[in-house]
């Protein structure tokens, strides 16, 4: 299947969505990306949704754009940001701030060896920590890429990305 057969199973009510899916893996509608963070991000995404459908159409869009180390990478952000999500999320949100300080004890040496650009494997984990949304992850991955002058237009275009690969999980369980 591909992204046009998937926009027509899904249902009326996400016409906003079907039109966001048209646009969201281009330069027009994600400004600031190039094809591989676009497909990298995307791919993250649908890893996240734990939709095998979308994973499937998405992994094949991207395919042409990523190397076996970017897909792999992929799946590395969705898979790691799915522990730090859950654990840091606890640490922000729990009153009791001495969980802060204790160590996490979680070993994630994935995010400083990523086999991919760094920057890239950034973009994949902000997403993922968006549409997980862990604000801890969300902050701690925005600093990096700003720090490493990312524009902030290619920042929220990676958050676009995971908004609309979220919505369209949705659709796809609901239509």
């Amino acid at each position: 299947m591909t992204i046009e057969q998937l926009k027509n199973t899904l249902p009326e009510c996400a016409k906003d969505i079907k039109l966001n899916l048209s646009n969201i893996l281009t330069d027009e509608g994600a400004p600031d990306l190039n094809p591989v963070q676009r497909s990298g991000i995307a791919l993250s995404c649908a890893y996240s949704t734990k939709n095998q459908l979308l994973i499937s159409i998405i992994l094949a869009e991207v395919q042409q754009h990523l190397s076996e180390n970017e897909i792999e990478a992929a799946k590395s952000a969705a898979i790691i940001m799915a522990m730090n999500n859950i654990y840091y999320r606890f640490i922000h949100l729990i009153n009791d701030k001495s969980f802060s300080s204790l160590p996490a004890g979680l070993r994630m040496s994935v995010i400083n060896q990523p086999g991919i650009d760094r920057i890239d494997f950034e973009m994949n984990c902000l997403a993922v920590s968006a549409l997980n949304g862990c604000g801890m992850c969300i902050e701690s991955h925005t600093h990096a890429l700003i720090k490493a002058e990312v524009s902030k237009r290619a920042i929220q275009s990676a958050v676009r990305i995971a908004a609309v690969m979220n919505a369209v999980a949705t659709g796809v369980k609901i239509s």
